[in-house]
């Protein structure tokens, strides 16, 4: 039996090679296209004819002029090429943040204002970015972030937890959301007494933000007693535009709270609200997550 005769792959190099002598007429022209040397254009061609046991170019008037097989080659490669500068234009717009997909999940008071914001800016000028984006509760969120999910998580009212990394992007306190027209609307600042004597919307005491009103309400030595409940901060926000009653709030949702007739007051004591980025422990962050985090921090800011 005839042994059978085994050629050597045929790198892509090569086949780069042969592709810009086919549209460069000398092996210099081709060279300087590679941004390689002359001779290792004219190597590579004969190592490629070596390899295919095809002549591919014949020199004329001091030319090399493609053969009728380079010719028919040619045009069975020819998809080769087009697939590589798509790669490599793939490869410079994911290293520039410009292109890929982004996962976002957020609890509701970053979710539904800051978050929003920061996405349009960041989509603006990456056409060729897609989004997956969500808003959960909190223990959503970090489920998410912590399996892979989801590359970024947002919330307030979290200083660390064990399973994700934490980032503070900014802290401010909950303030106070008073209709117009309400007994508190003129002062100052309205006060735990205040809310106590005439009626207020407050959080769950499930919730974080529920339990820090509830303790501010004990260091004042006050019984936390809600005229309505509501979970989250957004709801409270509605209702007391709707003329309910003085709600608290974080400062988010109160910034995008629509409705004219409301006055917005510091709260006494005060409550601190971290708004924070959540990511997973042990992954690097891509350029396109560092774009998002850049407009988010701007956004957090701008809100602020």
């Amino acid at each position: 039996m005839a042994e059978i005769e085994h050629k050597p792959d045929i790198s892509l190099r090569l086949l780069e090679i042969f592709g810009a002598m086919m549209r460069c007429e000398t092996t210099v022209e081709a060279a300087e296209q590679l941004g390689i040397s002359q001779p290792a254009v004219s190597n590579g061609i004969r190592q490629l004819e070596n390899q295919l046991g095809v002549t591919l170019f014949e020199r004329l008037h001091r030319r090399l002029e493609p053969t009728e097989e380079a010719l028919l080659l040619f045009e069975e490669v020819r998809p080769v090429f087009s697939m590589l500068r798509n790669f490599s234009a793939r490869a410079r717009s994911i290293r520039h943040g410009t292109s890929g997909r982004l996962r976002v999940i957020s609890t509701p008071p970053l979710g539904n204002t800051v978050a929003p914001m920061a996405l349009a800016r960041f989509l603006k000028d990456r056409p060729d970015v897609s989004v997956a984006y969500d808003v959960r509760r909190l223990e959503h969120v970090i489920e998410a972030v912590q399996s892979g999910a989801a590359d970024v998580g947002l919330a307030i009212a979290l200083e660390r937890h064990p399973s994700v990394n934490v980032e503070v992007l900014a802290r401010t306190h909950m303030v106070a959301l008073v209709p117009k027209g309400h007994e508190v609307a003129e002062r100052q600042e309205v006060t735990v007494s205040d809310l106590t004597e005439h009626g207020f919307i407050g959080l769950e005491v499930e919730s974080r933000m529920g339990q820090m009103l509830r303790d501010a309400f004990e260091r004042d030595g006050m019984t936390y007693e809600p005229r309505v409940e509501v979970r989250y901060c957004a709801t409270a926000a509605v209702l007391a535009g709707a003329g309910v009653g003085a709600a608290i709030v974080d400062p988010y949702s109160a910034a995008y709270q629509p409705s004219e007739g409301l006055v917005q007051l510091p709260f006494q004591p005060p409550c601190e609200i971290p708004a924070v980025m959540i990511t997973r422990k042990g992954v690097p962050r891509s350029r396109l997550l560092h774009g998002f985090i850049a407009e988010l921090k701007r956004a957090v800011g701008d809100v602020l």
